[in-house]
């Protein structure tokens, strides 16, 4: 067979014998792969008459986007909340550790923390991708200091704050830098937190709206300047009431703007949010749930005590507690439970169910250009699962960086 790889000389890996998820259903067709990016093999054919230099036969796998977290707070005895001399080690630790549960991309997850926690640890790790020494860091999600002191969950009352100006002054003095952000939870009931939104969406960064005692109108306001995500749904905000529905009433509020999705985080280890809650947030909103772990430094551990930032945690089966309390303080769940749950309890397909861990995330954060699909062009950052949707591998940028032994 003639060839021209003129294009490009770098080896292309072909995917067989698997379903991909392209398009919102799984289609039975090979994918392709060249240089980490997924690869339009009619191109390929007719205009370089190329062929593949490798084969992976997938076994009659499912291949799904690499999923995304979009909060997760540690793991595996890591609390990204604390600031030691080298967090960047922890953050690192628990990247390759999700591997094997699917996620290729993540955002480390701070809870509301002093000041001087945030100047340590921000600058200690970096936006970068992912590859075979862990899942790719999207940029820290910081979920408070600004948050409601009656819905503030497992998190320290003496460290949260208000906002003084309503500018960039407010974060500066909390955070130190805004650098290497990639969202922030806030309650948006806090005066002058509109303006503050504002500000955090010039700069690219994803507001969300949690830990609130918000009525929906605020929370509408909220979005109007560019909120467009809701931290754990249910969970850290007032209860749905029919006449103020607060924030749960943004899936079907008529105030968003046009051409605008407001996406919300649930936890689905069928302890933080009842099945039928989980269904009634999924029928009324499908394309805007997000999976996220909410995951804390036991993820991983035996029963018993452990930290979550500046609190002690109590295990017991897959139930997290503050100490002495029962007040949940985030999940031990991993991503591809969640996933499994969600299709278990929600009644929903297989499509919707990865959708939920991959392009919702990217679409959240604005980067489903090149993550949470499996478009001609996209990074390959890909998971092999069974059909009962465990995972079987995980590649990023087309290499192998996990496989479940034999």
């Amino acid at each position: 067979m003639p060839t021209n790889k003129s294009v490009s000389d770098a080896p292309i890996t072909q995917f067989i014998n698997c379903r991909i998820l392209r398009d919102h259903r799984l289609q039975r067709e090979d994918l392709w792969v060249r240089e980490g990016r997924i690869l339009d093999p009619e191109k390929l054919f007719f205009d370089e008459h190329g062929y593949a230099d490798k084969h992976v036969d997938c076994e009659g796998s499912i291949i799904a986007p690499g999923f995304i977290d979009v909060q997760i707070n540690g793991g595996y005895g890591i609390d990204f909340s604390q600031a030691s001399e080298d967090v960047g080690s922890g953050v690192s630790f628990v990247a390759k550790k999700i591997l094997e549960h699917g996620v290729t991309s993540f955002c480390p997850t701070l809870v509301t923390s002093p000041p001087a926690v945030y100047h340590k640890v921000l600058p200690q790790v970096k936006v970068h991708n992912g590859g075979a020494h862990g899942a790719g860091v999207l940029g820290f999600h910081l979920e408070g200091p600004f948050i409601s002191v009656e819905k503030k969950g497992a998190h320290p009352e003496q460290f949260l704050r208000t906002f003084q100006t309503g500018g960039i002054e407010d974060l500066m003095e909390a955070y130190g830098s805004l650098d290497n952000v990639a969202i922030v939870t806030l309650a948006p009931e806090l005066s002058r937190s509109q303006s503050v939104v504002e500000v955090l969406c010039q700069r690219g960064i994803t507001v969300s709206l949690g830990h609130s005692v918000s009525n929906l109108a605020q929370a509408e306001e909220a979005v109007k300047h560019g909120a467009s995500f809701i931290t754990h749904l249910f969970n850290a905000m007032m209860p749905f009431h029919h006449r103020d529905p607060g924030i749960v009433g943004l899936l079907t509020s008529d105030q968003v703007p046009a051409g605008r999705t407001v996406y919300y985080g649930m936890i689905a280890d069928g302890i933080h949010t009842n099945p039928a809650a989980l269904r009634i947030a999924h029928r009324a909103h499908p394309s805007g749930l997000v999976l996220v772990t909410d995951a804390i430094t036991a993820m991983g551990l035996p029963p018993g005590r452990h930290t979550l930032g500046q609190q002690v945690i109590e295990i017991q089966g897959l139930h997290a507690y503050v100490a002495g309390t029962t007040t949940l303080c985030g999940s031990i769940a991993t991503m591809d439970m969640c996933i499994r749950h969600f299709k278990h309890a929600s009644g929903c397909s297989v499509e919707e169910a990865l959708e939920a861990a991959s392009l919702h995330p990217a679409q959240l954060l604005g980067i489903s250009n090149k993550k949470g699909n499996l478009d001609y062009g996209s990074d390959a950052d890909l998971v092999l699962l069974d059909d009962a949707l465990n995972v079987r591998a995980t590649y990023i940028s087309g290499e192998e960086v996990w496989r479940k032994g034999p």
